[in-house]
């Protein structure tokens, strides 16, 4: 029986062979761990597939990750982003361009495809592939949050955020550490707490910044690399710290005396 919006498509099983107890045997599920592997499909083009305990997640490498283009674009995001553009090309402004309730849903289902994959391309170290699926929905939150035609609708998906920056600025890094760039690591770990602390601080949360999971991952990473940074760094931080007091950013000025701090410098 299929539950509400579930349709159940009886094929003809004597044509095919649709019992997949074969393949999931080969693969056995493992507890506790995202089970992920990169495979080649029949158009030679590769696939991600991510192991589940009731079967096997397969995906695109690029572009929308079930291989569907909606309206002909790569997904619904971009078929909004331009539809958003013509409105204001013919309008001057993009007042009055709204979404509704089910084009807002339809985002939230296609980001959760997203999700699925910049989760699985984490384990496969493809950081380069996490910071562009995350940034992307970055953007539909932006999308959702200033068009969405109701309230609900623009802040339905605002609790991820904090979650999303975060898993992009540590790619971010990551990817720097692989080329052995700790300084660069350093510095996106910089962009996504300061990221995140105008998160905060925009949805009136100033408090949580510091007690946040997100904020204490990057911390932590950033700790860890410290001992990896150049004496010249101290320099180069003291250097930024007083053009952001120069400029009156007292946020980042706050940020980078946390930096000298976990230096060594008072």
């Amino acid at each position: 029986m299929g539950g509400p919006g579930l349709v159940v498509q009886r094929g003809d099983v004597n044509r095919m062979n649709a019992d997949l107890s074969k393949l999931l045997k080969e693969w056995p599920y493992e507890t506790g761990k995202i089970n992920v592997r990169l495979i080649m499909g029949d158009d030679n083009e590769p696939r991600i597939q991510m192991r589940l305990d009731l079967g096997i997640l397969q995906m695109h490498t690029e572009g929308r990750p079930d291989g569907e283009r909606p309206e002909g674009y790569e997904s619904l995001l971009e078929h909004h982003e331009s539809r958003l553009d013509e409105h204001v090309s013919e309008r001057g402004s993009a007042a009055g361009f709204v979404l509704t309730a089910e084009e807002c849903r339809e985002l939230r289902d296609e980001a959760v495809q997203y999700y699925h994959r910049y989760m699985a391309l984490l384990v496969l170290e493809d950081f380069d592939g996490v910071v562009r699926d995350t940034s992307r929905n970055l953007r539909v939150l932006d999308l959702c949050s200033t068009h969405a035609e109701t309230e609900g609708d623009r802040q339905a998906l605002e609790p991820f955020r904090a979650y999303i920056t975060m898993m992009r600025a540590r790619a971010m890094a990551s990817q720097a550490l692989k080329d052995n760039e700790p300084k660069a690591a350093i510095h996106a770990i910089d962009e996504g707490l300061e990221a995140l602390r105008r998160h905060f601080t925009e949805a009136g949360q100033t408090d949580a910044f510091e007690s946040s999971n997100e904020v204490q991952l990057l911390k932590g990473m950033r700790d860890a690399l410290v001992p990896k940074l150049p004496v010249s760094q101290k320099t180069e931080l003291r250097q930024r710290l007083a053009a952001a007091i120069r400029e009156e950013n007292y946020e980042l000025a706050a940020i980078l005396r946390d930096e000298l701090k976990l230096l060594g410098e008072a």
